[in-house]
Formats: C-alpha cells, sequence, structure tokens
C-alpha cells in the first residue's frame, strides 16, 4: 500500500447489512496488509475537537514554571505533565523533540484506582475539553472494536466489556519549533502504539508517516475531516500478528519550517487493567503457532512504559 485506505464508519454504524459486511471486510483487511485507516462520519463533534486544540495550545505557551506545577514523571506521566525530551522510542536513546499532556479514564472501577486527573487552574475550558474530546473518542473506539471483532469471528461486543473503564490515555502533544541543528533526534521516534487501537483527531501540520510491508515511508496526508485508526501491540498481540500494529514516527519539517510549531492528539484506547492478553485460539495455527506468553494489559503496559523511559 501507498497510502493508508480510506472508510465511512457510518457504513458500519448506520448502513445496510452488506455495508456493514464491506466495512468490517476493507477494514480487516487494511489492518492486515498496513495496519492503519482513515475513517470520516466519524460522529465526533468539529467544535470540540477545535475547542480542545485551542486549549492545548494556551497551556503548552504557559511558562515553564506554571507547566512543572502539573509534572507527573514520579507517576510515569499517566497523568498530566511530562516535560520535553522525557520520553524515547523503544530501543533509542535519544529523546522526542516534543512534551505532553495526559487525560485519563474519568469513570472508577469497583476493583482498580486510577490516578485523578490533574486540573488545571490556569485554564478554566482546559480540562472540560479534554473530557469531551475523550468520551466522544472512548464512544467512537468501541465501534471500532466492533467490526474488529467481527472481521476476527468474534460476537460484535465482545470488546466492549473489555475496554469499558478501561485504562484509556488521550495525550495532548506539543511539538516546539526547532531552534538549532537537532543531529538524530526527531519529533517522534519510530515506534509501535502500546494500546488495542489509537485513534489521533486533527493534526496542525504533516509529519507522520507509516512504515509498509515494503519497508517503505508513507505520509498520512489528506485525511482532513477523518481520524486515523491504528492498531497497537496489544491487540496484534492478542491476534498473534494477525492485525499489524504498524511502525510509524514523526519527522522533522523541512528547515525553512522548523520555526513552526506542530499539535496532535492521539487517544489510546486500552482494556481494563486486569483483562487478559491471551492470544485468541482462532488466531493460533500450525503455520501461525502462538508467538506471546500469557499476561494482563497492565502487565504489559508496564513493561512497554520501561522501554520508552517513562519508568524506572
Amino acid at each position: 500500500m501507498q497510502s493508508i485506505p480510506k472508510l465511512d464508519l457510518s457504513h458500519f454504524t448506520e448502513g445496510s447489512a452488506e455495508q456493514k459486511s464491506q466495512f468490517v471486510a476493507e477494514l480487516g483487511n487494511a489492518y492486515e496488509q498496513i495496519g492503519f485507516v482513515a475513517i470520516r462520519n466519524h460522529s465526533i463533534p468539529s467544535d470540540i475537537i477545535k475547542l480542545l486544540y485551542q486549549e492545548v495550545a494556551n497551556f503548552f505557551d504557559l511558562p515553564e514554571t506554571i507547566k512543572l506545577k502539573y509534572d507527573d514523571t514520579e507517576g510515569g506521566g499517566q497523568r498530566g505533565y511530562t516535560g520535553f525530551g522525557k520520553e524515547h522510542a523503544k530501543n533509542r536513546n535519544t529523546g522526542d523533540l516534543k512534551e505532553f499532556w495526559h487525560f485519563g479514564q474519568y469513570e472508577t472501577l469497583e476493583d482498580h484506582s486510577y490516578p485523578a486527573n490533574k486540573q488545571v487552574a490556569e485554564l478554566s475550558n482546559f480540562n472540560r475539553a479534554g473530557e469531551d474530546v475523550f468520551r466522544a473518542l472512548e464512544n467512537t473506539g468501541v465501534q471500532m472494536l466492533r467490526a474488529i471483532a467481527l472481521h476476527l469471528k468474534l460476537d460484535e461486543f465482545y470488546f466492549d466489556d473489555r475496554v469499558t473503564k478501561g485504562n484509556s490515555i488521550l495525550r495532548a502533544i506539543h511539538y516546539p519549533p526547532i531552534t538549532e541543528d537537532p543531529k538524530d533526534a526527531i519529533r517522534a521516534g519510530e515506534h509501535e502504539d502500546i494500546n488495542l487501537i489509537t485513534l489521533l483527531v486533527g493534526a496542525s501540520a504533516d509529519g507522520l508517516e507509516v512504515l509498509n510491508k515494503h519497508n517503505q515511508w508513507i505520509g498520512v496526508t489528506e485525511v482532513e475531516d477523518h481520524i486515523v485508526v491504528n492498531v497497537g501491540d496489544m491487540l496484534q498481540r492478542l491476534t498473534n500478528d494477525q492485525l499489524k500494529s504498524t511502525t510509524h514516527r514523526v519527522v522533522n519539517p523541512p528547515q525553512n519550517q522548523w520555526g513552526n510549531p506542530r499539535y496532535s492528539i492521539p487517544f489510546f484506547l486500552h482494556p481494563r487493567p486486569n483483562v487478559p492478553l491471551n492470544t485468541l485460539p482462532q488466531c493460533i495455527t500450525e503455520e501461525n503457532p502462538k508467538k506471546y506468553s500469557d499476561c494482563t494489559a497492565m502487565e504489559f503496559l508496564l513493561e512497554r512504559l520501561r522501554e520508552i523511559g517513562l519508568i524506572k
């Protein structure tokens, strides 16, 4: 594939039986081939997206001393602010050219306590905007997982209970202007996502690239009014590599555009912490034997957070 496929989610949520079946087939093929799709008619209001991007820009414009009031280094960066260059891609030591903020789950679990979201006192609309987009993307993510479940010959609602009140994260990222030669550092080093699926709503500039099966980097462009949805490592693990967690990165702009910042807001959809990530039996065959040991979502998350430098 030389570009990521574009699909219409309304064909799945509101279409005929034939349209729904075709959406499932096309989505499954895209995820087995390249692991990324662009989705239109995703039902997320444009006004809440626009408000959050404005509030995110307002937050990152605050003085460093104020941003550091909300630092969450000791908590592994799971809520609040993580400073510039602290995260790096797996198997890289150079920090990414970014800083970010994490909104987490707003619902409580009976058997697990999530960290509380940090409330930014200086911006009255910041937290409300984050919560609105978090909930909207969570709902859209569940619809996507229902289509994935059907592709995997599971019950359509297989994932619903597993991700309801899940350990999901909405990450607001700021890639500041580049002011000096970055050497080997880029805005986000090549990596795969940890979670089940990632939903990316908007981005203020090009730069996202996806690695296809022929080891070619493909730019994700011309996806205005779409959300980009990709497979994460947890889903690849569940499906024994049937669905592809694709390597991607955010490259630096041409030098004449170094002065431009970039903003991006991905939603990482996670299961509940105690959900097993044991390989689905139907994805294990004689030709494709089981590749991964059994573990829970939380055990896998902690392993990966260590690999990217957010926890020790």
